[in-house]
Formats: C-alpha cells, sequence, structure tokens
C-alpha cells in the first residue's frame, strides 16, 4: 500500500464522477463537479467514500441546478461506490465555512473534477483567503472541537483499540495541522508530518484491505494481518510502528496548538519583528511562550543544561522548544557518572511539576534528548499493557504516575525518592521475569547513577521491587490478621518506607483509570500501613541538633558579617558568623534570595552571643565581599527584601505549603517544620515573619528534597524558653500566610 496506489484509486474516482458529469450534461461554465475531504486530497483507502459537491455559480438556476445533481448520483449510486454528496452554490460554500470551523477546514482541500475550472478555483482562492482572514476567530472553536474529539476518542498510541482517523494523532490531526499551516498563523514542521500522514493512510490502506471493508479501528485479531501486509515481523513490530506515528502526530499537534495559543493570545499587537529574549535560568531564555538556549550558551561546557532547560520548561507549563532540545541532545557534554547534584536536583523538578511534565517529556522522547538521559527507557517506550484496565502504554502510565506523585510530595519525607520511584517503578516490563523483581536492579543502577547516597538507593531498589505490595496484601489478605501486617513489616522495614509506598501505590493506581483507586481501596491500603507504620519506629522531624564550637573571627567580634566561602563539588559552603538578634536569620536569607542563590542545605545555630550559618549552594563562584555589602544594605535599609522577595500565590495544581508545630521534638524550644516548594526566598519569608512577632530562630535545619523545602526551625521567645501553644499556633500561621499571601 502506497500513495501511488492512493493516486489509481483517486483517478479512477475521477473517471467515474467525470462521466457522470458529462452522462448528465453538465456545462463547461458555471457549474463544477469538485472532491473535498480524502478525496479531494487524493488519498482514497480501498473502501473509503467519494466525498463530492456540485458546485454553482450565485446566478444559476436553482431548479436546473438541483435536477442536475440528482442525475449525477444515479450512476454512482449504479456503480456500487459509497459516495457522500451535496449540492451548493458558492455563496452558500463559503457561508458553510464560516458557520463551521470543520467545514472550513474540511473545503481547503477542494479539488477540481470535472465541470468550469475556473468556478473551483475561485472557490478554492475563495475559501482559504476567508480561512487566513477570519483565523483569529475560528481557531479557538476548532481548537475546543479537537479537545472534546480527544476525551471522547482518546490518545492513539495509548488505545488498547487504536482509531487511526478520529483518536488524538490520527489522520483527523494530521489534517488539522495541514488548515493550522495554511492560516499563516503557525508552522508545522512539514516534511516531518507529511511522513508520518503518509505512513499512516498505508497502515489504513492495509487495515481496509485485512478486514474486507471500510474501517478506522484496528481490532486484535487484525494485528496480525497488518504485519504481514505492511512487511513488518509480528504483531509486536507493526503495534510499535502504529503507536510510534500515532505518538508522533500527537507530540506535532500538541506543540503547534501551543503554538497557535500563544499566537491568539498575544493578538496582532503582540507580533514583533524579533522574538524577545528573557533570561529564566544560567544558559536557559524564554522567547513567546517557548524555553530556549539564551546567547552564548554552550552546551558542550555545561552538562546540566539539557535538564536544566527541561526542568524550567515544565515548572512554568511552557514548550521546550523542539530545535533546543535536539541540539542539547546533539551537544551537550555527557553527565558525569554519578550525576552532579544541580542534574538530579533538576531531574527531580521536573518530575514534580505536574501536567507540565507531560509535554517536555515528549519533547525529550521525540528528540532523542531521553535516550542520552535514561537509556533504559527504550525497554518500556510504547510497551502496551498486558491488563486493559490500563489507558495507557506502560511508558505514558509512568509518566502520569509521577503526575499523580507530584500532588502528594507534602505528605512524604522524601519526595526526591518518591518521584525517581515513580519515574522507574515498572522499569522492569518488557522481559519475562515479574516486573518488579526484575525492574528493582535496574532501578538500583539508575539511582547510583543519578548520584543518590547509598541509602536513598536502596529505599527507591525496596519501593520498586514492592510496589504492589500494599495493594496485594490490602485486597487479599485479612487486615486484622497479625500475619498481614508483618508481612509489610518484613518487607518495608520502616515507617519512612512505608509512608513512601502508600503515596507510590495512590499515584499508580490514579494512573491506572479512574476506577483503580476507589475509596474502598484507599481505606484498605491507608489502615494496613498505619498498622505497619505503629509497628515500627517514627520519627518526623530531626532530632535537636548538636554543632561543633567554631573559632569566631575577629570581624564577627567587632560586630560585623564574617563570610568564608570554600568549594564544594560543583557549588559552594558559605559559612557566616555575626552577633546574633532576633530577625538575623531573615537578613541573612534574603542575601542569597537577593542574588537568586540556589540554596540546597543551611544549618544555623547559636554560639553564646554569636549566630553561626552554614550554607550549601548551587552557585561555585560567590564573592565574599559581594555577599557582606548586601548583608550591610538589608540592615542599613537601603534593600528592602520583602519589596523583592513578595510571596508568590500558588500556581494553578500546585501545592499550598504546610505548617506544623512538632511539640514532640524539644523540650527547650518549640520546633515548627515548613514544607513547600523550593524557591527563592522561602526562608527569608518563614524568618520576617517569625521576627515580626518577636520570636528568635535559635537553630534551624533547612534542607531541599528535590522539588520541595522542609525546613525545620527551633524557635524560642526572646527572653528565651518554648513558645506556649497559643503563641506556636500564631507563629505557624503567620509563617503559612506569609508563603501564601500577598501584603
Amino acid at each position: 500500500m502506497t500513495a501511488a496506489d492512493r493516486q489509481l484509486r483517486a483517478e479512477r474516482a475521477d473517471r467515474l464522477c467525470a462521466g457522470a458529469y458529462e452522462g448528465a450534461g453538465g456545462p463547461d461554465a458555471g457549474i463544477a463537479l469538485v472532491a473535498v475531504g480524502g478525496y479531494g486530497r487524493g488519498e482514497l483507502a480501498p473502501y473509503s467514500d467519494l466525498d463530492v459537491v456540485l458546485v454553482g455559480d450565485a446566478d444559476v438556476d436553482r431548479e436546473t441546478f438541483g435536477e442536475l445533481g440528482s442525475t449525477i448520483w444515479y450512476p454512482l449510486w449504479d456503480s456500487g461506490q459509497q459516495i457522500d454528496h451535496s449540492v451548493r452554490v458558492l455563496p452558500e460554500m463559503v457561508e458553510a465555512a464560516a458557520q463551521d470551523p470543520r467545514v472550513a477546514s474540511g473545503l481547503l482541500d477542494v479539488r477540481h473534477v470535472s465541470g468550469d475550472p475556473n468556478l473551483t478555483l475561485r472557490l478554492r482562492a475563495t475559501l482559504l483567503a476567508d480561512w487566513r482572514r477570519h483565523a483569529r476567530g475560528r481557531l479557538p472553536d476548532l481548537r475546543e472541537l479537537v479537545r472534546q474529539r480527544h476525551g471522547r476518542v482518546g490518545e492513539l498510541a495509548d488505545l488498547s483499540v487504536p482509531d487511526l482517523k478520529e483518536a488524538e494523532g490520527g489522520l483527523r490531526d494530521a489534517t488539522v495541522l495541514k488548515s493550522l499551516t495554511a492560516s499563516w498563523l503557525v508552522d508545522v514542521p512539514a516534511a516531518d508530518l507529511e511522513r508520518c500522514r503518509g505512513q499512516m493512510l498505508d497502515v489504513r490502506d492495509a487495515l481496509h484491505e485485512v478486514a474486507g471493508r471500510g474501517t478506522d479501528r484496528v481490532l486484535p485479531e487484525y494485528w496480525p494481518g497488518l504485519a504481514a501486509a505492511l512487511g513488518l515481523d509480528d504483531e509486536a513490530a507493526v503495534q510499535r510502528h502504529v503507536r510510534e506515528l500515532g505518538r508522533r502526530i500527537t507530540h506535532l499537534s500538541r506543540l503547534a496548538w501551543r503554538r497557535t495559543d500563544d499566537v491568539l493570545q498575544r493578538g496582532r499587537a503582540g507580533r514583533r519583528r524579533r522574538p524577545e529574549l528573557d533570561p529564566i535560568a544560567p544558559g536557559v531564555a524564554l522567547s513567546r511562550g517557548e524555553v530556549v538556549l539564551a546567547p552564548g550558551a554552550d552546551p558542550s561546557r555545561d552538562p546540566v543544561l539539557l535538564l536544566r532547560a527541561a526542568a524550567e520548561a515544565a515548572a512554568r507549563d511552557a514548550v521546550l522548544a523542539p530545535p533546543t532540545a535536539a541540539r542539547l541532545a546533539a551537544e551537550s557534554a555527557p553527565l558525569a557518572d554519578p550525576w552532579p547534584a544541580e542534574a538530579r536536583q533538576e531531574l527531580v523538578r521536573m518530575l514534580s511539576t505536574g501536567r507540565g511534565l507531560l509535554s517536555v517529556w515528549e519533547t525529550l522522547d521525540e528528540t532523542g534528548a531521553l535516550a542520552a538521559l535514561l537509556p533504559e527507557w527504550e525497554r518500556i517506550r510504547l510497551l502496551p499493557h498486558a491488563s486493559i484496565i490500563h489507558r495507557f502504554t506502560v511508558d505514558r502510565h509512568v509518566v502520569e504516575t509521577c503526575i499523580e506523585a507530584s500532588a502528594l510530595i507534602r505528605g512524604v519525607s522524601r519526595p526526591d525518592v518518591l518521584l525517581v520511584a515513580a519515574l522507574l517503578h515498572d522499569i522492569g516490563k518488557g522481559g519475562v521475569a515479574e516486573h518488579s523483581i526484575a525492574g528493582a536492579p535496574i532501578a538500583r543502577g539508575i539511582a547510583t547513577r543519578m548520584g543518590f547516597a547509598e541509602t536513598e538507593v536502596a529505599l527507591i531498589e525496596k519501593l520498586v521491587r514492592w510496589h504492589l505490595l500494599l495493594a496485594q496484601v490490602a485486597t487479599t489478605r485479612d487486615p486484622e490478621d497479625p500475619a498481614s501486617v508483618e508481612a509489610v513489616v518484613e518487607h518495608l522495614g520502616s515507617a519512612e518506607a512505608v509512608g513512601l509506598l502508600v503515596a507510590l501505590t495512590e499515584a499508580d493506581a490514579k494512573a491506572t483509570s479512574a476506577q483503580a483507586w476507589t475509596s474502598w481501596r484507599a481505606g484498605l491500603v491507608q489502615d494496613l500501613a498505619r498498622r505497619a507504620s505503629a509497628t515500627l519506629e517514627r520519627g518526623s522531624v530531626p532530632p535537636p541538633m548538636a554543632f561543633e564550637e567554631i573559632e569566631v573571627p575577629e570581624l564577627a567580634r567587632a560586630g560585623g558579617l564574617s563570610v568564608e566561602v570554600e568549594a564544594a563539588g560543583d557549588g559552594a559552603r558559605v559559612t557566616l558568623v555575626t552577633p546574633d538578634r532576633v530577625g538575623l536569620l531573615a537578613d541573612v536569607a534574603a542575601v542569597f534570595a537577593l542574588g537568586r542563590v540556589r540554596v540546597r542545605a543551611a544549618r544555623v545555630w547559636n554560639q553564646g552571643e554569636y549566630a553561626v550559618s552554614v550554607w550549601d549552594v548551587a552557585d561555585p563562584l560567590l564573592d565574599p565581599g559581594g555577599l557582606r555589602d548586601r548583608f550591610d544594605n538589608i540592615v542599613a535599609g537601603r534593600v528592602d527584601p520583602a519589596g523583592r522577595l513578595g510571596p508568590r500565590e500558588v500556581r494553578e495544581g500546585g501545592l499550598a505549603p504546610i505548617v506544623v508545630v512538632r511539640p514532640e521534638a524539644s523540650e527547650q524550644a518549640t520546633v515548627i517544620e515548613v514544607r513547600t516548594d523550593d524557591q527563592l526566598g522561602v526562608v527569608h519569608l518563614a524568618c520576617a515573619a517569625l521576627a515580626e512577632l518577636g520570636i528568635s530562630v535559635r537553630s534551624a535545619h533547612v534542607s531541599t528534597l528535590g522539588p520541595q523545602a522542609v525546613d525545620v526551625f527551633y524557635v524560642q521567645e526572646a527572653a528565651a524558653g518554648a513558645l506556649s501553644e497559643t503563641r506556636a499556633a500564631s507563629a505557624a500561621h503567620a509563617i503559612r500566610e506569609r508563603l501564601t499571601h500577598p501584603r
């Protein structure tokens, strides 16, 4: 089945239709018989209908015109050919296109068959000019129709019974993309689109031959015949081929619509001769809603640039420009083994972004960039699930699991471990062994390469190995039987692992199907987890912290700020010492936030009348003098951190901060735990809220776990002593307000 076969079918249909027109006495002027839709594009499959329209000039005699149409249709029916026909004058054609964007899109493919060629030419020119003139008004309606169809039919690459025409990534989408290109508002990679569309048409032609009828749905029994007709090895090969085409057209479609949305939002006044570049991270910029390389960025010298660009795109729900991803895949220096901390952090940040992850992950996959980061991905790529309960292929299911897990990170001790386990939980599929057993050592190797510490590697391996445990035990064993709890305790071994597995179980189920995580199943799993956790050691916050005494520098003794910077891996360790006071930590934290320095971890403690803090940061080139000058400007009031580091509203679909008082954690101080999105200024905002209440931070443990900042503050009244219950509640409320609502 080739394009030449389709062309021959179109030529035979043209001769049939032209013969019917001439046999009915159709005139050479004022009336034309035209082909539209797939027939107009010359893409007839073996059992396709013929879409034809008899078009007349505006002044044609309606009665004679209608009779001519009836005379033409009879011989076509008698031939046994299925036809979809209509009779319209040219203004009616234009009006129909104006009323329905689907009609307008379909009529762009009008082609002359017989009659007046000048009329057909005028019709084509009028319809195309009208489409371009009114595209800004019609494309939103077409976009909504496309969304509804996708929601109704599903995505071709993931369907157990793919629909080659109507599904997302099918032939209908390919046709819509041609219409978008015709609007002149957005570009679509024409060669890539035509290649995929042509190959999908080949599949449909073969499907018609195998089924012996006109159909677009690939039933399970058709796969072997399709493989033979297309010259592929077996059923698995043809399924992968079809799903690959669907995935590619889906990617092109989503990219085109994102660009269309950007054009429509900017409007005519927003168009510029040159795209503006807004720097958003080292080596990365934003241009018209797409993440691209900043001027001067050199991928060969920055191995983390690919992950940084991908994480920024996902966090902003922006397009990762495919040419940028392809260039980064081809030119980036290879990541070290193990990865540097920044690379691991950017990967986890990308996985935590919710729905923003999907389009970025697709771009990484389609451009070959993903293979460089995670070569093991190929074993599950486009792999169908054996169970029909799954609504996605294995690779897409894994991405959906990460999306679901991103909503659960506030409730676990290690969000980075949860997200990487979600990414790898099905990596063992595709072989003959049970996938959780096969996947555990693969996950261990990947987590080790990513640079996780051994304890974290073991935890990720354990979660992958036992990711089905809670669901299986909760739904197949007696929850009252101590042996049920013992089965969980034996394999998991810690309350931390139990908490992480509860979240992974929920994310996995929700990504499977809407029916896989019912309130009944959730109750069973959570009850079992509570019973297991009760038998294991608890520890939700760090224990009271002990710190080594340091030699207080002379500058600090004189009342100034002592700053020492030393290299630490791919970042730096900064030690600050200065006389202690209420509000000091807020000012110190502002020094880093105003300099856009990303803090990975920090420890803060009191040493007599001095405050000591050690900060692990991502910037290896910090200037001690510059940090000291910024601190002096903040203290003197020449710089107002509040005006520059105001809280951000929680983004749509984002997670609100959690602020909890931990009364059991210390007898000498009140412990407040803050969990929120990792972003600049979190420590400053929290400490500023405490300072306004006259509360002193005696020590603190600041850490970044993947996408989440987990900050634990040991606080006291200024005159020393733990806070009262009322004061502690007020402090927690003040921090929460400062992190979520503008002042």
